[in-house]
């Protein structure tokens, strides 16, 4: 096999190490394989993938689909992040808690968060290349958000050195509470 696949103390989220191979020359890794995977009773399909690029302290998320989940397998290509995923599956014993690792150009560490959690991270280094697999596609209409630093989940958000940096949208995600009234409104 050509992962170690960890899982964490949160249903649904693994922690992932490719055995990489270097010399002098470099170094080589699997990022992915259906095999193995699989093997580790892993069984997904992989539609999309994506890639961005951030400046040291952008905070993206957290971010979920609400009429189309999507699992990610995320890993960082250049840099460092500090990656989250928050369970949001109604009637799961860890709903509302959240899991977090930090993902490295270096360490080659992925994180794979099942469908059913929001999912965001915070660059850590002066800038990162962040790479992910989805299982389905992205739907512009059907995102969902919670505010990055609500006090009810209490992400421990490690300091990046400079304020975080928000787009509009992520500054204005609703809390944990009023993500709840509207789930029991509906």
């Amino acid at each position: 096999m050509a992962f170690t696949i960890t899982k964490t103390p949160i249903d649904g989220l693994f922690e992932i190490e490719p055995k990489v191979f270097g010399d002098a020359r470099g170094y080589f890794f699997e990022s992915w394989s259906e095999r193995d995977f699989r093997a580790a009773g892993l069984d997904m399909t992989f539609v999309q993938d994506n890639q961005s690029r951030s400046s040291r302290g952008v905070l993206r998320g957290l971010h979920f689909q609400v009429r189309h989940p999507q699992g990610k397998l995320v890993r960082v290509i250049d840099g460092s992040v500090f990656d989250v995923a928050v369970d949001i599956r109604p009637g799961s014993p860890t709903r509302g808690k959240w899991h977090g690792v930090t993902l490295t150009g270096e360490n080659q560490k992925q994180f794979y968060v099942s469908p059913g959690f929001a999912h965001g991270f915070v660059v850590l280094s002066d800038y990162a290349v962040f790479a992910y697999k989805c299982t389905d596609f992205y739907h512009p209409e059907d995102e969902g958000g919670l505010i990055w630093n609500d006090g009810d989940i209490g992400i421990d958000w490690p300091d990046a050195g400079v304020p975080p940096l928000l787009s509009e949208k992520d500054a204005r995600q609703p809390s944990w509470k009023a993500f709840i009234e509207k789930e029991r409104s509906v």
